[in-house]
């Protein structure tokens, strides 16, 4: 049974071990980019709502008049 214990424990060592290794590896974004991307995808993701909504809304005029 202490093997079974010992043998248990050693996995999860090497896991954070590994998991602390590949965070080392991570290229963290500066200041600078992280906002330009925020921007990006705030922008993009505003402009796709609206593209949306007016198909939306194109559909539905075009249904009320198909439909009468």
């Amino acid at each position: 049974m202490g093997e079974t214990a010992s043998n248990e424990k050693a996995p999860k060592k090497s896991f954070f071990k590994g998991l602390k290794t590949e965070f080392s590896k991570i290229a963290w974004p500066g200041k600078d980019t992280l906002a330009k991307q925020t921007v990006a995808v705030i922008v993009t993701t505003i402009a796709l709502g609206i593209a949306i909504a007016v198909l939306d809304l194109l559909i539905q005029f075009g249904l009320n008049i198909v439909i009468g």
